[in-house]
């Protein structure tokens, strides 16, 4: 299996982090070109590559960590999706809900990603928290996972805890999915919530 992430901000950066802590590798890319992105990825580990967004998105599960509206271009690079798995960790606080055609912000970016699996997933965590080391106390820090293609979750679960967290499944979209999601300027329930589950 082959990942990568696309956006290099904050959130991209840390993935980045939680990969190279466990000497996976992952490809970065963003709308800069690699050479500028290079340093930065050499920084965090020898298993972050930067590569063009084209090479990136030869990947088997690619990470969406670029502002919420840029997605669109990013869905513009491949005719087709299929056999690829998606991972939203996107916010959309400030969007209004009407743009979004009244769907859960996931669903609605989903429809830009003909034939993926898609899956909402490690967007809940502010950056720093996400590129921390997820063992605290005993336990695993939580990320929760939601899509409306059950066999979706189960690879990205796999990934969350080869990353050392703990995957939570919400159920679809618009059911558990809606508690990470933003409304407007209404943050879902479950956005910021630095949650622990302890080793069995």
């Amino acid at each position: 299996m082959s990942y990568a992430i696309i956006g290099f901000g904050k959130i991209g950066q840390a993935l980045a982090h939680a990969f190279a802590r466990r000497n996976i590798d992952v490809t970065v890319a963003s709308r800069r070109p690699p050479e500028a992105l290079a340093p930065q990825a050499r920084a965090i580990g020898p298993m972050v590559v930067a590569r063009s967004l084209r090479d990136a998105l030869e990947a088997d599960t690619i990470i969406l960590a670029v502002p919420f509206w840029e997605h669109r271009e990013v869905a513009k690079a491949l005719p087709n999706w299929e056999g690829k798995t998606i991972i939203d960790a996107m916010n959309t606080y400030g969007v209004p809900p009407e743009e979004l055609d009244g769907l859960p912000s996931s669903a609605f970016v989903a429809k830009s990603f003909t034939g993926a699996k898609f899956v909402k997933g490690f967007n809940h965590l502010v950056a720093a928290t996400l590129a921390a080391d997820p063992l605290v106390e005993g336990g695993h820090r939580v990320v929760f996972l939601s899509s409306d293609d059950e066999d979706a979750i189960a690879p990205v679960a796999d990934l969350a805890k080869q990353l050392g967290f703990a995957p939570v499944k919400l159920g679809k979209l618009d059911e558990g999915g809606a508690l990470v999601h933003a409304r407007g300027r209404t943050w879902g329930q479950l956005i910021f919530q630095d949650l622990f589950k302890k080793e069995q």
